[in-house]
């Protein structure tokens, strides 16, 4: 999608919708037969301003734009860059489907970082999952161009981070959408391969002879029940002015490009949905794509451990013992509990790569979605300093996350007489026995663990977001590297 910042008098603007935010309580001021109309539609309740409520009129009376659409932005006290992002995401989807090619967002007076959620809105708005689709139909609802109507400092540098955090969130949610005969390990590490001739990162892949030198048991245990070979993708970032040579954070995706659950195998309803268990990894690159744009201060490393997890002739059982790259055994109770499998290897490479700082997405349990529900990410840290980072990235973008407790009691469930840990650790508290398995292989680094499994897949379509992949903490990724410090 085209984007543009523009200066031009609202009705001035040519373009096939012109928006235009109204608030519960609080009618834009026009003159004229439009202004008339705004009153008309608050008093007849045809719009009240609640979120995602859209208004049009046609041919408005002394607008070059060929409609009028009067966007629900809710209550002012509560509009925030958040709400910004929805209501104009909203807009554009109920827009395009009218056949909009080209709207305009009259958003002067709102400040950069609404400006900026704004462009994010549009570009996330216009996106559906419909890449595979051969309906020539598809092309006639499709927005091609947003023009940004505001006036103001640090504008246009807001317009094009939207862009930039837009485009990586899409990116991200088009590489999940990818069913697993599309999107192998080999596939997605291809993607990382051509993100980093188009930027500035080098790509390195793991392939499975290099892990089994360095004695990546974990990992390849995972894998040993597929056709498709494992690849550890390693995207790196090197800073042209470090302004914290002593740091190096770690961005970490699980990249499990399908789920059967190995031996213990799940259930057939939902399985196809198991190609988003690579949504961790898929975020991973499409942030580390936007930060080598963004140019932030800090050195940072992107890993994400792919593989399938199938059922095969040599596929692991549960009981077997693999050897971590730790050198810490774990006893496999349960195949199906695999992604952190694939990350506490991960973790150590990162680690030996020389990373201070881990942060880690994956869609790793279906206890948190018991626990969270499709509305949070489950956060749990070590480190309160980092957390605190990265929960202020996340409120910043409007990607909601919620603080689990990781007790060292919860160690308790995690015990078994033949192996130094067991992968998973019974019923109870599932989601934080995960993590806790996870925190015993990151050397007491500082590390932050957000479990994505209820927020990266949305089964039904929301009013700002189509069905199908989130593309959940791409933005939250580049805000923490962005603001590192």
């Amino acid at each position: 999608m085209r984007i543009e910042l523009i200066q031009t008098p609202v009705q001035d603007i040519e373009a096939d919708a012109l928006v235009l935010l109204g608030f519960e309580g609080e009618q834009p001021t026009f003159e004229g037969p439009v202004g008339e109309w705004i009153k008309q539609v608050y008093a007849s309740r045809d719009f009240s301003g609640k979120p995602f409520e859209l208004a049009i009129l046609h041919r408005p009376p002394g607008f070059r734009a060929a409609r009028l659409a009067l966007a629900g932005a809710g209550r002012r006290d509560k509009f925030n860059s958040a709400e910004m992002r929805k209501a104009i995401a909203a807009a554009c989807r109920n827009l395009k489907n009218r056949g909009v090619r080209r709207a305009a967002l009259a958003v002067d007076g709102h400040a950069p970082q609404e400006v900026k959620a704004a462009v994010e809105g549009a570009l996330l708005g216009a996106w559906e999952p419909d890449q595979l689709k051969t309906d020539p139909k598809k092309e006639e609802c499709r927005l091609e161009e947003a023009l940004v109507a505001a006036r103001g400092e640090g504008l246009q540098t807001a317009v094009e981070h939207g862009r930039i955090f837009g485009e990586a969130q899409n990116f991200a949610r088009q590489l999940i959408n990818l069913p697993a005969n599309r999107l192998t390990p080999s596939v997605l590490a291809d993607q990382a391969r051509q993100v980093a001739e188009a930027t500035s990162l080098r790509c390195d892949v793991l392939d499975r002879a290099r892990m089994e030198q360095l004695g990546m048991g974990a990992l390849l245990g995972v894998a040993r029940g597929s056709d498709e070979p494992p690849a550890l993708i390693v995207l790196s970032y090197e800073p042209e002015e470090n302004r914290f040579p002593e740091q190096h954070l770690a961005l970490v995706g699980k990249g499990v490009t399908f789920d059967s659950g190995g031996i213990s195998i799940k259930p057939a309803d939902g399985m196809e949905k198991m190609k988003y268990d690579m949504a961790g990894g898929a975020a991973v690159i499409a942030a580390m794509q936007a930060i080598a744009r963004l140019k932030p201060k800090v050195r940072i490393t992107g890993l994400v451990p792919a593989a399938e997890n199938m059922l095969g002739g040599r596929a692991q059982r549960p009981g077997d013992i693999v050897t971590t790259l730790s050198g810490k055994t774990v006893e496999v109770i349960n195949t199906d509990a695999e992604g952190r499998l694939l990350l506490i290897d991960t973790f150590t490479y990162a680690l030996r790569l020389g990373c201070t700082h881990l942060v880690d997405a994956a869609t790793l349990t279906g206890a948190i979605v018991v626990a969270l529900g499709h509305v949070r990410a489950g956060a749990f840290t070590n480190n309160e300093d980092f957390y605190s980072r990265l929960e202020e990235a996340a409120n910043s973008e409007g990607e909601r996350i919620w603080r689990m407790p990781l007790d060292e009691d919860y160690k308790e469930y995690l015990r078994t007489p033949f192996a130094d840990l067991p992968n998973i650790g019974g019923r109870w508290g599932g989601a934080v026995t995960a993590a806790y398995f996870l925190k015993e292989f990151t050397e007491d680094r500082p590390w932050v663990h957000l479990d994505i499994a209820g927020v990266a897949w949305l089964d039904e379509a929301k009013p700002f977001l189509a069905k199908g992949p989130s593309g959940f903490c791409v933005r939250t990724f580049i805000n923490l590297a962005m603001n590192w410090g």
